[in-house]
């Protein structure tokens, strides 16, 4: 048996009764290493087979034979196992007979959402600015795309050593359609030590310096700041 597992964004608290209860009642568990580190304290004598980035591959292969020797095996992801995850890796590599569930988590935007206000409330776009598996060109077109239809927008992985100037170069293509007072919001190390976040516009944000545990959030024509938080109103009368 399978539960490739969604652990949310951070600490115990923003996780699934599910998912916990997945990690606990494994006979291993199967991860990224630093997905695994923010388990390990709850279950340190459980067995582990975990690797660095670029590993995915061989980490679901391991999986999918650990679990046919008869093993219940918990792979391990952050947020959600279906968004940027391993649920669909593990189901491309398994066969007809494997036993494969995917257990839902608390993926960033929502909790990014959540810390700044109620800015994905209606229609979104999620979009991750990495172009190790997507090219950049199609990142492009989804963004515009996303833009001309007024999502509002989550980017996840907004920037990198390697891809320092992608987020200004997403920015640039938003402004082509939205406005640079467009309210925006970022949440940084979500659920974890030093925990952080900031409200500013669409213009403020191309020059913002953000890392991989960065959630970015984008406002569609109708979100305001008030209060200090993020809002996108629903249409209600009020």
């Amino acid at each position: 048996m399978i539960r490739v597992v969604g652990v949310g964004p951070g600490d115990r608290a923003g996780r699934t009764a599910a998912a916990t209860a997945a990690i606990i009642g494994a006979d291993v568990l199967v991860g990224y290493s630093v997905y695994i580190d923010l388990i390990r304290a709850e279950c340190p004598a459980t067995p582990v087979y975990q690797n660095g980035m670029f590993g995915e591959a061989d980490r679901c292969r391991e999986a999918l034979r650990l679990s046919r020797e008869g093993l219940s095996v918990a792979v391990v992801c952050s947020g959600d196992a279906a968004v940027y995850g391993m649920a669909s890796l593990i189901l491309e590599l398994a066969d007809e007979s494997d036993d494969v569930e995917v257990i839902p988590g608390v993926t960033a935007a929502l909790a990014a959402s959540a810390i700044l206000g109620a800015p994905l409330s209606g229609d979104f776009a999620v979009v991750s600015l990495s172009d190790l598996l997507t090219p950049w060109e199609m990142i492009e077109r989804r963004l515009d795309a996303a833009a001309m239809g007024d999502f509002c927008l989550a980017l996840y992985n907004p920037s990198s050593r390697k891809r320092a100037g992608h987020l200004a170069r997403a920015v640039d293509i938003l402004l082509r359609r939205r406005s640079p007072d467009t309210p925006c919001g970022w949440a940084r190390n979500i659920g974890r030590d030093g925990q952080s976040s900031k409200l500013l516009t669409l213009a403020e944000l191309r020059g913002e310096s953000l890392d991989m545990f960065t959630t970015v959030i984008i406002g569609n024509g109708a979100t305001v700041i008030r209060h200090g938080r993020l809002v996108t109103p629903r249409g209600y009368h009020i």
